[in-house]
């Protein structure tokens, strides 16, 4: 699926990990979608950016990796996980998930309330985003490239 640029977009943590290291699946990523260089910059969630730069730390990526990270980082547009949207958007996804008994971690949980709030598009690598009804929130899953 082709993002138009009327289309906005969230990135997932697993997404901005693989433009960043500009790995086979962040190539293709960026060739199918141009997150990079679109005008309309994505969305960033405040809770992926702190989970990117942990695992950029826990990765030991060292500070030119690091600086690059930022770098990109910097390109998306940053959205406050504590909008009154976005935590309204946490609570109804919150309650479904343990009404529903569907596993989902609660970064996930921001990240999906801040597509929620922005009627955008979640993009991720992972599947766990897969129980979300497109209702509540539309998905966009990307395999990885071995």
């Amino acid at each position: 699926m082709k993002v138009s640029s009327a289309q906005l977009a969230v990135l997932d943590t697993t997404v901005v990990v693989h433009l960043a290291r500009n790995d086979p699946t962040g190539q293709a990523i960026e060739a199918q979608h141009s997150f990079t260089s679109r005008p309309d910059r994505p969305l960033l969630s405040t809770i992926g950016e702190g989970e990117m730069l942990a695992l950029a730390y826990r990765w030991n990526w060292g500070d030119k990796k690091i600086a690059a990270l930022r770098q990109l980082l910097s390109e998306l547009v940053r959205v406050a996980a504590g909008m009154p949207e976005i935590v309204e958007a946490y609570a109804e996804l919150y309650a479904e998930a343990r009404r529903t008994g569907k596993p989902c971690g609660d970064n996930d949980l921001w990240i999906a309330a801040t597509a929620k709030a922005a009627h955008a598009t979640l993009f991720t690598c992972d599947k766990d985003f897969n129980w979300m009804h497109p209702d509540h929130v539309a998905v966009s899953y990307m395999p990885e490239t071995t």
